[in-house]
């Protein structure tokens, strides 16, 4: 089983570590924000969001923030004793990796350290079942080969494209017109990129700001449907509880008080 040791979220412009990284341990670190610089095994590696490194054991390293250049990123220090099941952990060289799901490893990142801060009851198996649905992720995208720049730029096109757009109706010809692709081109590319359907990021992007205007605003849930363009209350609520596995209504109390 695949378990995390330590969990980091590292925020600012002064941050600075130097280490060998112990053996039998890896060191996975996922940029959120800006960007920072790496040195392994003398090599440097400049690395920005949306780009992970993961350092296997024995391995030297440092790493400090860009002068005046804000970041962030989220660290695991991990431990496996079936390793040999994902071939990323067989690797003794440091494997660094632009993933088209960034998206989904960033929210799965994101949670391992709640869970690590928060230590509800299982987080321990709850930090490995993500940290093993990250790996799987990363595995699957390295067992393809390199990406072609070309790839990652449209998919960044689309993704753009539906935050601009998320609140309407989105098609794979709309995305294809985008990019200048067919439309099913465009969808196949958009799902092999992300690991997600068209129709997946959209929901995922609504229910991002679902959440946002739930607990900022005071609107009420069926005008926040309606903004986000669900006309079926019940329809956004299913959507609502299966991304975020709780109602709406759960999330009222956090607002702040009206003066």
């Amino acid at each position: 089983m695949i378990t995390p040791l330590e969990v980091r979220h590292i925020n600012g412009v002064g941050w600075y570590e130097e280490a060998v990284q112990s053996e039998g341990i890896w060191r996975l670190s996922l940029v959120t924000y800006g960007k920072c610089v790496y040195w392994v095994n003398g090599e440097k590696q400049i690395m920005e969001k949306g780009e992970l490194l993961l350092i296997p054991g024995g391995v030297s390293y440092y790493g400090k923030s860009i002068p005046t250049v804000t970041h962030t990123q989220i660290v695991v220090h991990l431990q496996g004793d079936q390793a040999d099941a994902l071939p990323a952990l067989e690797r003794t060289e440091v494997v660094r990796h632009k993933p088209g799901c960034y998206e989904l490893i960033h929210e799965r990142m994101k949670a391992i350290h709640q869970q690590w801060q928060e230590r509800p009851s299982y987080y321990v198996m709850m930090s490995q079942a993500l940290l093993m649905e990250v790996l799987i992720y990363v595995n699957r995208e390295l067992d393809r080969g390199v990406i072609p720049p070309e790839k990652h730029t449209h998919a960044e096109r689309m993704k753009r494209y539906i935050e601009r757009h998320y609140r309407e109706k989105l098609t794979k010809e709309d995305l294809g017109d985008e990019i200048g692709k067919t439309p099913n081109y465009a969808a196949a590319l958009f799902k092999s990129m992300t690991n997600q359907t068209i129709s997946q990021y959209v929901h995922d992007q609504r229910m991002k700001r679902a959440l946002y205007l739930l607990t900022e605003s005071q609107l009420s849930i069926q005008e926040i449907a309606e903004f986000l363009g669900y006309r079926d209350l019940s329809y956004f609520y299913r959507i609502f509880k299966r991304i975020t596995g709780t109602h709406p209504s759960d999330w009222l109390h956090e607002r702040p008080p009206v003066i």
